[in-house]
This record gives structure tokens, sequence and C-alpha cells, in this order.
């Protein structure tokens, strides 16, 4: 009996000893320091450079140096290298779409976000960087997207009078302008190419998401303040859907003609009647708008006014939508969109959403319900997301900054997909570019269609003129 208890304490004082040791290691130990280390540290493997950046960058190029070669306007992570696409562009070069697809791109049809007189929408010849100019008349041209029909449609952020336009046949239609007052379009080659797209609504247009089915999710640009919600999430549902096959042959032709309008409201418990702040994730429903052929239709509605008046969920300044390209290849409706808040008055560093919306045929039919989760939580070194783009292949998803960043120039963050862990929310993010130029911000980032070469415009930048590079060298 002697001996057991001895052996027996001894076996506790040793467990004891264990323990006390083990404390002790862990005691320094910051575990998500030594988790963001870790991911850091996986560049290749997990986002195909060798290695990450560690900070933003605090540098601030002068006009000249940029303007002797602009890509001193960027640093990158260890493997990826940039090129100058074209430095001629509009100097408020935003969101831009390959053209005539994402495989085989000759062109880039760009949006420039600035006033009437300036150029609007462009096209860049990427052969040798020559721009010419589309349309001029727009106000905040921001959003663009090439459609599955053979379109560019594209928007503007202009508060409540923010239109949204189609463009057919991009190559052969130029210097053409626009009465923003009357939606005409006139001069220049071929101005009948172009319509303003009346039955989508108006609002602060800024993320785009487009079904092959002609189906359009977008935001509404718009921060809360005076007693509005902010800016809410929209749903077109055309009424002659595009069935595939040949690209159309005429803007009459296009899904975007007629339609009806959803809004999304989150909040199901007690029949759907719950709004507000308190309920900005989770499941919702798709409140009716408007709809054409109907005593309530979409004649330029605005959107903004009616999600006022009924209560609707809103967001602070939601900004680019993309749909989640691995989703809708297993034939489900995904999307991801950013949310920037507002970090230099308020410390809201901003978030990513994702929406699901049930399979392809449920969106088009409206049967699903949708549900609306956060992905990426914003932070001092990672505010104010503004333009994103999944990346193919690995379907990282790669976000760029807006803003005067806490710490540092704005950078570009490279996040990992959600995987089998228990959250819902990106399983990390790295920061793989960050400006050399404190004035000005990367967006309008997008993909070629394997993923190797990433299209980016340095807005606002020093020089005073547009620069849009292409970066390579993902492993």
């Amino acid at each position: 009996m002697f001996r057991k208890t001895k052996r027996f304490v001894a076996a506790a004082a040793g467990a004891a000893l264990v323990v006390s040791v083990a404390t002790a290691a862990l005691a320094g130990v910051d575990w998500g320091q030594k988790q963001q280390n870790d991911l850091n540290a996986k560049g290749m493997q997990q986002f195909g450079v060798n290695k990450t950046l560690a900070a933003s960058s605090t540098d601030a190029v002068t006009a000249a140096v940029a303007d002797a070669d602009p890509t001193k306007l960027i640093t990158l992570a260890n493997g990826l290298t940039a090129s100058v696409v074209t430095e001629s562009s509009g100097s408020n070069t935003d969101m831009m779409a390959l053209w005539p697809n994402d495989t085989s791109p000759t062109h880039i049809v760009n949006c420039n976000e600035q006033g009437t007189s300036a150029p609007g929408v462009q096209r860049i010849d990427l052969e040798d960087g020559t721009v010419e100019t589309i349309v001029t008349g727009t106000t905040a041209c921001d959003p663009i997207r090439r459609t599955a029909w053979g379109t560019i449609v594209f928007g503007e952020e202009a508060g409540n009078t923010g239109q949204l336009y189609e463009l057919i046949d991009p190559l052969h239609t130029t210097g053409v302008t626009l009465n923003r007052l009357t939606g005409v379009f006139s001069g220049g080659t071929n101005p009948q190419n172009l319509v303003r797209r009346d039955a989508v609504g108006r609002l602060s247009f800024e993320g785009l998401g487009i079904l092959a089915s002609g189906v359009l999710y977008y935001g509404d640009e718009l921060r809360p303040n005076n007693g509005n919600p902010g800016g809410s999430y929209y749903k077109f549902i055309p009424t002659a859907p595009y069935a595939g096959g040949a690209p159309i042959a005429a803007l009459s032709e296009s899904p975007f003609a007629s339609g009806s309008i959803k809004v999304l409201k989150l909040g199901k418990r007690a029949g759907n009647t719950d709004f507000g702040h308190g309920n900005s994730a989770g499941l919702g429903t798709w409140v009716p708008v408007c709809a054409d052929g109907t005593a309530t239709p979409c004649a330029n509605v605005d959107l903004g006014a009616f999600s006022l008046s009924n209560k609707i969920t809103g967001f602070y300044r939601p900004e680019d939508l993309e749909i989640d390209p691995a989703a809708l290849t297993a034939g489900n409706v995904r999307m991801c969109a950013n949310n920037t808040g507002n970090e230099g008055d308020d410390r809201y560093f901003g978030e990513t959403v994702c929406i699901t919306d049930g399979t392809s045929a449920t969106a088009l039919a409206n049967t699903a319900t949708p549900e609306l989760q956060n992905f990426v939580l914003g932070n001092p070194q990672f505010a104010m997301m503004d333009n994103l783009a999944f990346q193919p292949g690995r379907n990282n998803l790669v976000i760029n900054e807006d803003g005067d960043q806490l710490t540092g120039n704005n950078d570009v963050w490279d996040c990992l997909p959600d995987g089998t862990d228990d959250d819902l929310l990106s399983d990390g993010c790295v920061r793989i570019a960050s400006l050399n130029d404190p004035t000005a911000e990367t967006t309008g980032g997008i993909f070629d269609g394997d993923g190797d070469t990433y299209y980016v415009s340095i807005q606002h930048n020093i020089t005073g003129h547009g620069v849009v590079l292409a970066i390579t060298g993902w492993k």
C-alpha cells in the first residue's frame, strides 16, 4: 500500500511537472501570431508566390520616377513581376472587363471614374497599349462587365442618379457622347450600339454579378447616414432570359431589356418582419420592388428610396461583387462582395460578405432562400475593401484596399477559400502587393481565364494619368 501510494504521488508529481513546463512554454506564444506566421510561410503552397509581404509599403515615389517606370508604383510579393499595359488611360481608370473573352483577350474595356467631360468608357489594346474612348458623358463610371450574350454593361457610381448602360460591339463604337438627362447617345461612330437600361433601376452602381441567364446581382454604394440604412443588395430577373448559343445581334434581344427587381432583406423570424442592423447576416428573403408588365413597372425606379421606406437591410458602402466561379461550375450561385466600412473616422474596417442563392435554376425562378455570411473581417492592417476578383485555378479571392490606411499605403490581399474547419470565414489572407504611392489605390483587378495574369489599375496616382499594370509570376 505504501509503495503504491509512493508511485502514485511520484507519477502525479511528474504529470504536474509536464503541465507546468508546457504551460511555461506556451506562456510566451501568441497563438494568433503563430498562425499568421505559418500562413505567410506557406506562400508558394497556398498562394503561388515565393514570399508574401510582411508589411505595407511606406514609400512615396515621385512623379518623375513613376513616369519613367510606372512599375515603381508598386511593390510585389517575391516571385511576382509587373509590366505596363498602358499609362495613358483615364486618370481614374477603375473597373475593367476583358474582351472578347478571358482566355484570349485582345482588349480591356474600362470605366473611368470622372465627370461628364472626361472619357467614360475606353478600350485598351493589349498588344500596344493604345487607348481609345468609346463614350463620353457618364459621371463616375465604375463597374463594368462582359456578358454571356456578347455585350458590355457599365454603371455610374452617382447616388440615386446612377444608371446602368449596355454596349454592343465595343471595338467598333468610338467617340460617342451621352446626354445623361435624356439617356440618349449621339455622335461618333455607331451611337446606336449603346442604350440605357432603365429596367434595372437607378442607384450608386458598383458591384455587378451576372449569371449567364441574365440574372443580375448588384449593390448600392451608399453609406448609412441621416437615418438611411446604408446600401442594399438587389437582384434583377429578366423577363426573357438568355438561353445560350450565339451572341445577340441587337440590344433589343438583351435580357436587360425587361424584368423584375427584388431586394435582399435579412431576417426570417416573425414572418420575415425583423429588420435593422441586428439582422446583418443569416437567412433572408428577396422582397419584390417592381416588375415590367405589371401595375408597378421597373421604369427607372429609385431603388435607394424604396429600400429606405420599406426598412430593407443596409450595409456600409457595398463595393465590388463577383460571382464565385467554382460554385457556379458546381451548379450553385454564390457571390462575394465588399462593404468598405470607414476606418478613418470610425475604426470600422469593413468586411467581405458572401451571399448564396440556391442553384442557377432556382436563382432564375427566385425560389431559393438567400443567405448572407461574413467571409473576411477587416482590421487595422487590412481595411476598406474595394474591388475583388476570384483567381481561376486556386479560387482564392484577391482584394484591393481603398482608403487612407491607418498603417502604410494601400495593399492587395490574397485570401484563401474556406476549408473544412468549423467557421465560414476565409482560411486566411496575406499581403501580395503594396503601393509605393500614398495618393493612389489599386482598383479594378481582374484575372485572365488561366489565373496567370492579373490586370490592375493604379488609380489617381502621383503621375496624374491612368496606369494599368499586368502582374504575372504565380506558380
